[in-house]
Formats: structure tokens, sequence, C-alpha cells
């Protein structure tokens, strides 16, 4: 059976301006958007809860699954509005103040009421991801003096990127604590907390854990995330590899390797993970993609990525729709080249999930299990039946070549699978309400053609892995086509 879109890397896509209207979203969700990214750093919470009912709207009148990631804006540090725009020129003095006022070519609000405070002579500040940077010469009682080191246009309210260890901020901030409960009653997906250094600031959340709460996901854009990577995994849903915040972190000649070993962590663990900023940034303004960023999306597959996130492309950009073409394209000629089972035996090399409690014992066993005996049998399918979407995660870190289906009996489990590399969508078919009612409807799947065609495939059976007790009615299910793997 030919699968509708065969592409298993997910793509997120951000919603703005250019894309916020049913019209645009739609076009989006038939162009193939998997999870849509909603922020709150320039949007009220009233507005994402509209925009998030929406979303719900037409995926059920589409019969297209969507899950919906709200992004939290965390401290991040913005300059007052340049409104359309102004030209910092490279050589230029310019005063910094801490404030919201609009910012002129000659002096900068920032959102840092310590500013003048905690920044000293020779530290650099650097507007949007890097465009425009100012290098601080003399500080003052209530404002600095820079000058523009590297000049350029500036529009909005770019992001003002302060040394790490020159804020004394934390995250999620009040206003990211007030924003969660009202989302998470809404029925919100997934969560994704900024600026997170240490474990302590995804617990801060108090949220339950998926699928009872939303996935929580952890952007990894400090040094001090990188350095307490295990122990953020170890309490998050999935991670983001925030490759523009990072980038101005870190040094740029180590993105590359920070980029992978962030991948590798995140497989290893089971968690999905997302790869970030300017992915496609050229199309913003333009029809094509540069040969780099074309490479830099083929890279990420090649590293394992779990998803590819578009931000301004699709929120600001001329042809939303077309970026998330383009982006289909190039993921899937990049899966091609990717070798599954190279991946799978260095992911079995890298050892057991985390953490082994009894149930993730269980989880990592069957997993495990069922890789080898894809890598056997080599069927083109794989009915996963899963409860929370732990089983399911899991037998994906490994990259099987079959196509993997998830049944649930959870309507929010269902939606977060989207995420989930590998896994394909139900194209409508709503989550069922029981779990005799989940075999029923693997099998009901694979014989009609929804998930697999079992009747074609009798020399290429259908695995089925559940955690789940088996019943009678399980059991009346075995039939010569079909194999499940129960534990």
């Amino acid at each position: 059976m030919a699968l509708p879109n065969p592409r298993r890397t997910k793509i997120v896509a951000t919603i703005g301006p250019a894309s916020d209207s049913p019209e645009a979203i739609e076009s989006l969700l038939r162009a193939g958007v998997d999870v849509f990214r909603l922020g709150l750093a320039h949007e009220s919470v009233d507005r994402v809860l509209e925009r998030l009912a929406l979303i719900r709207k037409l995926s059920e009148q589409t019969g297209i699954s969507a899950a919906v990631l709200a992004d939290l804006p965390g401290p991040k540090v913005r300059a007052g509005s340049f409104g359309d725009g102004v030209e910092l020129v490279t050589g230029s003095t310019v005063t910094l103040r801490a404030g919201v006022d609009p910012s002129t070519k000659v002096l900068i609000h920032v959102s840092y009421d310590r500013l003048a405070e905690t920044v000293e002579p020779g530290d650099n500040l650097t507007l949007g991801d890097g465009k425009v940077v100012i290098e601080v010469s003399d500080s003052g009682l209530d404002e600095l003096t820079g000058r523009v080191v590297f000049g350029g246009a500036v529009k909005g309210r770019p992001g003002v990127h302060i040394p790490a260890d020159r804020l004394d901020v934390s995250s999620p901030t009040a206003d990211d604590l007030a924003a969660v409960d009202p989302l998470v009653e809404a029925g919100i997906d997934m969560v994704a907390v900024s600026f997170v250094r240490t474990a302590r600031d995804i617990r801060a959340l108090g949220l339950e854990r998926a699928p009872v709460g939303p996935l929580v996901i952890a952007k990894i854009e400090t040094q001090a995330a990188v350095d307490n990577l295990d122990t953020i995994l170890d309490v998050s849903d999935g991670v983001m590899v925030a490759c523009g915040d990072l980038g101005l972190e870190c040094s740029l000649p180590q993105l590359p390797g920070l980029q992978k070993r962030i991948i590798e962590s995140a497989v290893r663990a089971g968690r999905p993970v997302i790869t970030a900023t300017q992915m496609l940034e050229s199309m913003t303004e333009g029809p094509l993609p540069t040969r780099a960023e074309v490479n830099d999306v083929a890279n990420a597959v090649h590293d394992g990525t779990s998803a590819v996130m578009l931000s301004g492309e699709t929120a600001i950009g001329i042809d939303p729709t077309r970026v998330i073409e383009m982006m289909n394209e190039i993921l899937l000629d990049a899966e091609r080249s990717f070798d599954t089972r190279a991946w799978a035996r260095r992911v079995e090399s890298l050892g057991e999930l985390r953490p082994m409690d009894t149930a993730a014992r269980v989880t990592d066993a069957v997993s495990a299990a069922s890789m080898r005996t894809i890598a056997s049998l080599a069927p083109r399918s794989v009915v996963c039946i899963t409860g929370s979407g732990a089983t399911a995660r899991a037998i994906c870190r490994y990259r099987p070549d079959a196509a993997v289906f998830a049944v649930t009996t959870d309507e929010r489990t269902f939606r977060q699978l989207n995420l989930v590399w590998g896994q394909h969508r139900s194209w409508g078919q709503p989550p069922v309400k029981s779990r005799c009612e989940s075999v029923q409807c693997s099998e009901t799947s694979s014989r009609t053609g929804t998930y697999v065609r079992a009747r074609s495939c009798r020399s290429s059976p259908v695995p089925h892995t559940t955690r789940w007790p088996r019943t009678s009615c399980a059991s009346r299910l075995s039939t010569p086509a079909d194999m499940r793997l129960g534990v």
C-alpha cells in the first residue's frame, strides 16, 4: 500500500501573521505540517487559545491530525520596537538603556532592568540571531555606550543576546507559569520551555507527565543546558536544539558537534528531538532555499532528528505553503540515503533507556525485541498498540525500515505521536475508546489498508506490539497472516 506521505521526519511550523488565517492553516495541514507551533513571545494567551481552537476545528474538518506546541517565551531579553526597520551602521555609536520604549538607530531600549549593572565594557551584545553585533565600550549609572561592530537592518522587537553569565534571570518566568494553566486546561499537546539550564527549570512547571499532561519540550539554547543535558532529559518529554541562541552562547564552530550530541542523547533516552532555527531562512523572502540550508536540513536527518522546525519562514514568509512543500521534498530525499540499519546498531550499542525503573525496563525490552523481529522478518509495516506513546517512541528510536502505526485509546497521545519520527498519520481515524477496541482496530486496519494491507503480506507479516495484558479478544484475533508481539 502506498502511504499518503511516506516522510518520517516530522515538520513543525510556526504560525504568525503570514499563516494564521483559516485558509492558510488548512493549506499548511494539507501540505504536510505535523505540529503547529504557537509562540507566546509576541502573542497573548487569549490569542494563542483562539488559534488552538481554530487548528482543532480545521483538523476535524480535513481529517488530518495535527498537534499543537505552545512555546513559552521565558526570560527572553528583547529590544524596544524598531518599527518597520532601521539600519544600524557599522562603526556607529549607540546608547543602550533598560526599558521597553521604542528604539532608534542611536538609542536602543533593552527589556532587562539590570542592564547597566551586569553588562561590562568589552562584552558583545547581539541582536536577532547574531546579525548585528554591538561591543560595549563604556558603562554608566543607567546606560551603556557601544560601538556597532557588525551592522545591518533590524525591525520589530529582535532578541538581544547577553552573555549567560551576566544574566540574573530564571526560567520559567511568572508570566510563563500564569500562561500554562489555561493552555493545559484547553488541551494543549506540547509546551516548550525556553532558556532551560537545569532539570529544576522543567520541574518548576509542576505539570503532570504525558499523556495526562502535555509533552514538555526543553529548549537547549544555553551552555548550562548542554552541560546538564542528561538530567534535563530525565525529567522532560523531548528537547529542541535551538541553534540560533545556542550558536550565540557557544562557539559557532562547535555548533554542528553540539547538535549531533544533543540529538544522539535524546534518541538514546527515547525522547523526540526537534532541530530548529533558520532551516530554510532564505525562503522567508525568496522562492528557494540556499544549497547550504538544504544541506543543513539533510544533515539533521542523518544526525537522527525526529523533527525540523520552521520559524520565520512560515510565520512571516512570503509563501508558507511552498516552504512546507520544499521541506517535505528535502526530507524525503535525505531519508532515502539514511542508513537505518546502521543507525539501529548504533542505538543498540548506546545502551538502555533512562531512567531504568520497572516500566522503562519493560519498554526497553519490548522495543529491543521488536526491532530484532523487524530486522529478521523485514515487514513493510508494524502496528504498535500504546497507551502513553512510550512504547511507540522507544521502537521508533531505532529508526526501523518498516512503517510504524500506533493505535491508542488516548486522544492526547494520538496527537502527541505526531512529533515521533516514523509515526504515520491515521488519516482522520479517531482514537479508539477501549483497549479491546484497539486490538480490533489494528486487525481491521491491517485488513482494510487503513494502516497496512495484511492480505497482500503473507510473506511479509505485520508485527503488532503491545504492553497491555492479553485478552480473549486479542487471542481470538491471531491469524496466520498477522503476527503480534505481546508482553
